[in-house]
């Protein structure tokens, strides 16, 4: 794969010894009509959860997707929300077993393209992190279930924990990770995190413009990002200014 390096303009090639991946999740290996990984943690809760977690959704999303507002008042509202539905599953009763009924139950769909890419990095021994905001748990179920969970791949996401009687533990909001606060650093062990390093360049899917903060500033210059705008909205400027690459939903 060749691509130019607009930030130093010189073209760059891409092989399987040069290069790791790091991507987003809930729309992004999953497609735009998609559940994302918070509905499907809670497939088997009620309608009465269901709706609950849709208000909250209403109410936040078009703030996480304005970009009008600053960062530390996005940030506030973001820990609000997380926080919230983290509490809804613990009033709800969530256990294990429908955790993984929910994710059997859910509409996860992935992206074209998106399980060749992962299985062909696991081919050919490419890193692969996945950071979401969503919930680990799913991220690794659904992969396990369609054959894309492999050694070469960490997740970094919520994951939820549960008593042995299989009830949920509490979540500690301090360890919440949302849209804001994604990164890589702190969160994998060393090894994994060395192999990921001495690959001169990286590859970035994301569908939100906070999902560059995935990687360092100082990285972004060898990185080749590649952003998906999954909903109309005025937001295709703002994109295409900071992603190399846009893809938006037909």
């Amino acid at each position: 794969m060749r691509y130019i390096n607009t930030k130093k303009n010189e073209q760059i090639k891409l092989n399987s010894k040069n290069y790791s991946i790091i991507t987003d999740f809930d729309r992004t290996i999953t497609n735009a009509i998609s559940s994302d990984s918070w509905d499907a943690s809670g497939a088997m809760l009620g309608q009465d959860f269901k709706e609950k977690l849709n208000n909250l959704y209403c109410k936040y999303a078009p703030i996480e997707k304005d970009y009008t507002i600053s960062k530390n008042e996005k940030e506030k509202d973001m820990i609000e929300w997380y926080s919230k539905c983290m509490e809804l599953y613990f009033e709800y009763g969530l256990t294990k077993e429908k955790l993984e009924k929910s994710i059997q139950n859910s509409n996860l769909i992935f992206r074209e393209g998106a399980k060749d890419l992962l299985q062909n990095a696991n081919k050919n021994n490419i890193p692969v992190v996945i950071l979401s905001a969503g919930i680990g748990n799913v991220i690794e179920q659904f992969l396990k279930e369609n054959n894309c969970y492999f050694e070469n791949m960490y997740i970094i996401s919520n994951f939820i924990e549960f008593e042995k009687s299989g009830n949920m533990k509490k979540f500690n909001n301090e360890k919440i990770i949302h849209t804001l606060n994604k990164t890589m650093e702190g969160h994998m062990p060393k090894e994994f995190e060395e192999r990921v390093n001495n690959k001169k360049y990286k590859l970035l899917f994301g569908d939100l413009i906070e999902d560059l903060k995935m990687v360092k500033t100082e990285d972004l210059e060898n990185t080749l990002t590649v952003g998906f705008l999954n909903e109309t909205s005025n937001n295709l400027k703002i994109y295409n200014d900071n992603f190399d690459i846009v893809l938006t939903r037909k």
